[in-house]
């Protein structure tokens, strides 16, 4: 074998490196992207059941308007929300918001038994329960592109195309422990 061979190996080699490593970091960026869709999904599904939940709700306790005002509130501060910290910070709000209405369907034992309502704590627990295996599906893909972009020799590719790192989608401390109570 020839020098000017073995050159020609090893540039081919390098280039095969760097299309593979390229390629990875677009696969990794397109699946914490396709995971923090399904968390958007399943957000949105929470979002459409709150209105019917507080109208249930509201039938039975109308006088405890500023319970229902601040799910209201925290719910369109969530669907307005921009990046992944905002929204995370944002369903914080909503989670201790919507705490308090169950709260309210204690002293209530008539809305307690009604189908309605039964219907709607299934549906939201549910709800809650996929976007928890989407957070955990998107927080795994953001911890793989992250991990990626900062080892050696990786960081070198992320850094020529730019490729940053992601959020973790993460709950407060006493939202992760204290999840919404939708079983009486």
């Amino acid at each position: 074998m020839s020098l000017i061979t073995i050159i020609l190996i090893i540039i081919a080699i390098l280039v095969l490196w760097f299309i593979f490593s390229y390629n990875s970091f677009i696969r990794l960026i397109n699946r914490a992207k396709e995971a923090w869709a399904d968390i958007d999904v399943q957000l949105k599904r929470r979002y459409d059941l709150i209105p019917n939940l507080v109208n249930t709700v509201k039938g039975y306790a109308s006088h405890e308007s500023s319970a229902f005002e601040n799910v209201t509130r925290a719910r369109s501060a969530a669907m307005s929300a921009g990046n992944v910290e905002e929204k995370g910070k944002a369903e914080n709000m909503l989670t201790g918001a919507l705490k308090s209405v169950f709260a309210l369907a204690e002293a209530y034992p008539d809305l307690k038994a009604n189908q309605n309502f039964l219907e709607l704590q299934k549906e939201l627990s549910d709800t809650e329960n996929k976007i928890q295996a989407a957070r955990r599906f998107y927080n795994t893909n953001v911890r793989d592109l992250n991990t990626k972009a900062e080892s050696f020799p990786s960081n070198i590719i992320a850094g020529i195309f730019h490729f940053s790192k992601m959020e973790f989608f993460q709950l407060e401390e006493s939202a992760a422990k204290n999840p919404v109570q939708v079983n009486f």
